[in-house]
């Protein structure tokens, strides 16, 4: 087997986890079977993680990283706030229409974290991720477009992730087609009047984040 630097390694017993979990399901996928899938020793995999809740970590945190850098390459400046802002929705929603199965495991995981005990602090971490993630994408908004928030980021970015991820699992019931241009639109509308691109009255100006 040839050698691999082990932050090389970790990436492809995590990446090699989300396939046979998406395949299989968290509960049935086991680390035998993630080593089987990556090609690589049982024995390769506890190198590199002490534990299943240690891959199940990397696992949340990559699936996430999958998807950011397509919004962030999205919402690079655009005419119009409410433009920029809908080129992201609109990165996002097509990255869940060609990866169901993905998006789809987050869920599971986040219910199998909640129902092994020890494992509850790993749910926690996904949705202070999720917030994390829409905090980073937030000020990359600001920064490029001088904008002033109307309400403080952290509210912004947890309320976001929750709307999000209540999205997202609808798309995964109703299919692709529930993401229509429509419901983009009032999204991305709703969401650039709370960021401050609205002609109503004078926002209350909030820092953006550093």
């Amino acid at each position: 087997m040839a050698r691999m630097p082990s932050a090389d390694r970790r990436r492809q017993l995590t990446e090699a986890a989300i396939r046979a979990m998406t395949r299989d399901g968290v509960a049935r996928t086991t680390t035998r079977s993630i080593a089987a899938e990556a090609g690589v020793s049982l024995s390769v995999f506890h190198y590199c993680f002490d534990s299943k809740r240690a891959l199940l970590e990397s696992v949340i945190t990559t699936i996430t990283d999958h998807y950011v850098g397509v919004v962030k390459e999205a919402i690079q400046p655009r005419a119009t706030l409410h433009e920029t802002v809908r080129a992201g929705f609109q990165a996002y929603w097509d990255h869940v229409a060609a990866h169901p199965g993905e998006h789809m495991l987050t869920y599971e995981l986040t219910q199998y974290a909640l129902r092994q005990p020890g494992c509850e602090h790993l749910a926690r971490r996904q949705y202070e991720l999720y917030a994390d993630t829409y905090t980073e994408l937030i000020g990359q908004l600001c920064r490029s477009m001088d904008i002033a928030l109307r309400i403080p980021v952290p509210a912004l970015a947890r309320y976001l992730a929750a709307m999000t991820d209540g999205l997202t699992l609808s798309l995964l019931v109703l299919g692709p087609d529930a993401a229509s241009p429509d419901l983009l639109d009032a999204i991305t509308d709703h969401v650039a009047g709370l960021v401050g691109d609205t002609p109503q009255a004078a926002p209350r100006p909030v820092s953006a984040p550093n």
